[in-house]
């Protein structure tokens, strides 16, 4: 069970690729079989959690994994949607700052002298689900008020995600000493 977690996420970050070669295959249902693929890769990042939680086999190499695994599958789909026309290119070009600052951030975290992660927090989970819920409705039904709705609330709330990340990064490394 020690490494379940682990493998979880292992196997989402073969999802990314995986997602994007479906998207943009030939075969009939292309969007929707890409769309399993995010779905389930929503799932696996739920299930790693709860495992390593319920079993407390949360690892270092986890808490760094996991979120670059959501970033990659969040940022593929989001490049494809955008690529193919369904999300307008300028909320595409904020996320990929946003997580790029994030991800650069997280690693240069990782591989100081004394270690150091900031776990993700509730407004990072709320982003998650609500481009979850955008990616979903960019596929089922691009272009419609209420896609367009939910795009622009998962952007916001990603925004308030990356806020308080660098709250709370600067009050731990700049505010503790």
């Amino acid at each position: 069970m020690k490494y379940v977690p682990n493998a979880l996420t292992i196997l989402r970050m073969f999802m990314v690729p995986a997602f994007a070669v479906l998207f943009f295959s030939s075969i009939k249902y292309n969007h929707i079989f890409a769309l399993l693929i995010f779905l389930l890769a929503g799932f696996t990042d739920w299930l790693d959690g709860y495992l390593a939680r319920k079993y407390d086999v949360v690892t270092v190499v986890g808490i760094v994994l996991d979120p670059l695994a959501d970033k990659l599958m969040l940022l593929t789909a989001l490049i494809c949607l955008t690529y193919y026309g369904s999300m307008p290119i300028w909320v595409l070009a904020i996320v990929i700052i946003n997580e790029t600052i994030l991800i650069l951030a997280g690693i240069s975290m990782y591989f100081r002298k004394k270690k150091s992660v900031i776990p993700a927090n509730k407004f990072g989970k709320m982003a998650t689900v609500l481009f979850t819920i955008a990616v979903f409705m960019m596929i089922v039904l691009p272009g419609h008020s209420f896609t367009i709705t939910i795009i622009i609330i998962a952007l916001i709330s990603k925004l308030i995600s990356f806020s308080s990340y660098v709250i709370k990064y600067f009050k731990k490394h700049f505010l503790a000493n």
